[in-house]
């Protein structure tokens, strides 16, 4: 098991950047970063070398002492001669310790911890070599291991070290494990006939084998296996390649931490650190996007604190459809926009601003359908406040519960909205108790969340309301910088003529100008329109207000970022390189196909399919009825999406639909069809349908759906008849001889057979006579005889109930 340095420097109360220099400075290789790992072992030693705040002190006069000795070392010529001579003596001797012919120094830095006494070496005394004319260095006492932060210069000939075997030579290690090796590349070049200084270990001998030899090799192998780089999202086949691990055990690796992953799903930085420590590889993490990533690096510039001001709040009014959402937004705003949407239904969000006693409030209007879930996330998502509003006539209801999760997962303050308190079946205190069955409670109940009774058709408690959000947004401190470049998030997106590309988006930071350069997504281009919510050209827009632009090269899909740069080349460099990158990690998806893929493809293939071709007036509307549309799926059929797209329905899209083995539908939503596509759609038998509702849109396709289902069968039973008598004929079947109880029974119709209370047989009725003629049909108290294919098995007072099977349409469910 090993301990990541962040972990260790919280235990240990110190920055992760601290344990890094402390790794280095005591020599633990492949530490680079805070999640890098180490042994328990290390982590002691750094453990041990953190707590002693004299070791740096000690380490710096051994490297004053290591100059010192370096001098003194060459006045030591006469030696050498010496040591050479019984270097060869040792060599016919032993001639597998070339590794420790010449002299070499010993660096010692001591551990923090004092090392546990153990018995010193024994002292060698020089005989063979005369005594060097300076005298003064040579006699320098001997160094013993407790003495701390000394360096010491061993010039001494192999024949004083003591010969264990054959191939081994034991030495004194001082320091072994608290120093690091310099056997690494990236060490300083030395002349290759210097030996590199090794550095021993306190109190304790090592024994140095044939092994030592090839420490160079295996730090370079090590270098070969080294740290495998990854991306820091990354799919499942990936990374299961990178590790060298089979796919399988990778996914099954998912499986134990709760995770049901397909090879193509993507995995974050969390979840790849997890499994690579236990598999025991050594990763390093890397964003691909970083270098384009416009959002990324304007979040990195910090706001000087001077700079910012308090801006309007951002909220989210979300809830059931039909609960009162835009009727409650259309009386803040005295407008009558409600009953400009068809069906009374909001088909697109929409954002506003409202001034309550002067302070300014942005509102965000999702849709309640259930076909609007990605809008209402996408809403949640980018709000300050979300304001959730039940029909106090009517409680929590599906969206309602989704709307809440939404809220709760975006992590923003929510305000509870009773609606429809003019209504005599008015009951807020049902709706209290089924919120606080999500954990939605009161301020009154001792809870966290503002709960106001207002209802939208008379006015009452809408005052209220507006002061709750000004009191939430005074708690919640929203300030921006106006002096900066802009930077806003898309909240729709569509396609107009004469106008092109057309997006609302609302400021979050800085200020839009008309005339800036600005990158959103895959898209850029330069402002040439600002529009504010009441329809008027503007030439900025400040944070936290809602602005229509224009000026963009394509549309962009709503929940990007838009930021404004320096130039149109900056900008198009960035929309450039994140669009190669998207369309590159598209085609790097694996086509590699496991036994689970093909078992997929069987059942798929026997899954009949409804090709659609979608368009809509908005991006967003786009996205609600494409995915809509596809949950619309059951074992035996489902919705294929050809394609989505924004603005009319044209020749090209009829072209699309004629082109497949089955003709698609093409389905619109507030566009209008050309007349070359009404002319070719006709020619090619292609249906084409408009809607201004989104439910109708969606029942439409149900009812296609329908269509390719098998029909139902139904049962309807016709007759009961109770066996008297079994007669064998001359082929060697049986017929019953019944007594007709109830109904009829029919020549063509079914027969269960029952004995006691079981049914012991079902078939179809092969003969039906009445004496020895064949009829259709024997009424109630008449006798039978009758034939039931594969079956002879007729007890006396066996009871047969007859059926008749008929085809029902069946519906999509």
């Amino acid at each position: 098991m090993k301990i990541k340095i962040k972990e260790v420097a919280t235990e240990l109360g110190k920055s992760s950047k601290e344990i890094i220099e402390a790794c280095k400075e005591i020599g633990i290789k492949n530490v680079k970063a805070a999640t890098s790992s180490i042994t328990p072992e290390e982590a002691m030693k750094v453990a041990e070398y953190i707590q002693n705040p004299k070791k740096k002190e000690e380490a710096k006069k051994v490297e004053e002492k290591k100059e010192s000795t370096k001098k003194s070392t060459k006045t030591e010529e006469p030696k050498k001669e010496e040591t050479k001579k019984v270097e060869e003596k040792t060599e016919e001797k032993k001639p597998t310790t070339n590794s420790i012919r010449k002299k070499g120094s010993i660096r010692i830095v001591r551990k923090a911890k004092p090392a546990p006494k153990t018995e010193e070496p024994k002292k060698v005394e020089k005989k063979e070599a005369p005594k060097p004319t300076k005298k003064k260095e040579v006699k320098k006492a001997p160094v013993k291991p407790k003495d701390k932060g000394d360096e010491l210069q061993i010039n001494r000939e192999i024949a004083e070290i003591n010969t264990i075997e054959e191939n081994q030579v034991e030495l004194l290690d001082l320091s072994f494990v608290d120093i690091k090796m310099e056997l690494e590349d990236d060490r300083p070049k030395k002349p290759a006939n210097q030996r590199p200084k090794r550095k021993t270990n306190n109190n304790r001998k090592r024994t140095i084998t044939k092994e030592d030899n090839k420490k160079k090799k295996y730090v370079k192998k090590e270098k070969e296996q080294g740290t495998i780089i990854v991306e820091s999202e990354t799919r499942v086949y990936e990374l299961a390649d990178k590790i060298g691990k089979p796919l399988q055990e990778v996914i099954d690796k998912f499986r134990e931490y709760g995770e049901e992953l397909d090879k193509n799903d993507f995995i974050n930085a969390d979840y790849i650190e997890m499994l690579a420590e236990d598999f025991g590889v050594d990763v390093k993490l890397y964003n691909p996007i970083e270098e384009f990533d416009y959002v990324g690096k304007y979040d990195e510039i910090v706001d000087d604190e001077k700079d910012l001001v308090e801006r309007p709040p951002i909220v989210t009014i979300m809830g059931h459809v039909d609960h009162g959402k835009t009727s409650l937004l259309d009386k803040i705003r005295n407008t009558r926009v409600t009953a400009k949407e068809a069906g009374g239904i909001t088909q697109h969000i929409g954002a506003y601003m409202v001034e309550k006693d002067g302070k300014k409030i942005t509102f965000l209007d999702t849709p309640g359908h259930a076909a609007f879930t990605a809008i209402r996330k996408r809403g949640a998502n980018i709000t300050d406040i979300a304001i959730i509003v039940v029909a106090a006539d009517d409680g929590v209801m599906p969206q309602t519960r989704e709307a809440i999760k939404h809220a709760q997962d975006a992590g923003v303050p929510i305000i509870i909205a009773i609606n429809k308190m003019d209504k005599p079946d008015a009951n807020p205190d049902m709706v209290t108790t089924q919120l606080s069955e999500f954990g939605i409670m009161p301020t009154d109940w001792g809870g966290e969340n503002e709960f106001v009774k207002i209802s939208a058709k008379t006015g009452e408690g809408i005052d209220e309301l507006l002061e709750t959000i000004n009191l939430q947004a005074e708690i919640m401190e929203l300030k921006a910088n106006p002096k900066r470049n802009a930077k806003a998030v898309v909240i729709e997106s569509e396609l107009q003529k004469g106008r092109g590309a057309v997006a609302t988006v609302i400021i979050q930071n800085g200020t839009l100008k008309k005339g800036d350069s600005v990158v959103c997504g895959t898209t850029y281009g330069r402002m040439r329109s600002l529009i504010n919510d009441l329809g008027k050209q503007i030439k900025e827009a400040k944070p936290g207000e809602p602005v229509q632009i224009v000026g963009l090269n394509e549309v962009p899909s709503a929940g990007d970022y838009l930021v404004a740069v320096k130039n149109d080349k900056e900008a198009r460099k960035y929309a450039t390189e994140w669009k190669d990158y998207l369309t590159e990690k598209e085609r790097g998806k694996s086509t590699k196909a496991t036994l689970e893929d093909l078992q997929k493809m069987m059942i798929e293939a026997k899954i009949k399919k409804l090709p659609v071709i979608i368009k809509a007036d908005a991006h967003g509307s786009v996205e609600a009825i494409k995915y809509s549309l596809e949950e619309l799926k059951n074992d035996e059929v489902r919705v294929q999406v050809l394609d989505a797209g924004i603005g009319d329905i044209t020749e090209n899209d009829v072209v699309l639909a004629d082109a497949g083995e089955n003709k698609a539908i093409i389905v619109g939503f507030n566009v209008k069809e050309t007349p070359d596509a009404k002319r070719k759609a006709k020619q090619v038998g292609i249906e084409i349908k408009i809607f201004d509702i989104i439910y109708e849109l969606i029942d439409f396709v149900k009812e296609r759906l329908s269509e390719l289902l098998s029909p139902e069968i139904v049962e309807e039973v016709v007759g009961k008849a109770e066996v008297r008598a079994i007669f064998p004929t001359k082929t060697g079947d049986n017929v019953a001889g019944c007594m007709v109880m109830n109904g009829v029974v029919y020549s063509d119709a079914y027969a269960r057979v029952i004995r006691g209370e079981d049914i012991i047989y079902d078939g179809k009725i092969s003969s039906l006579k009445r004496f020895k003629d064949d009829v259709k049909e024997v009424t109630k108290g008449n006798d039978c005889g009758i034939m039931i294919e594969g079956f002879n098995d007729y007890k006396e007072y066996d009871v047969l109930e007859i059926y008749k099977k008929s085809e029902k349409k069946a519906e999509f469910k």
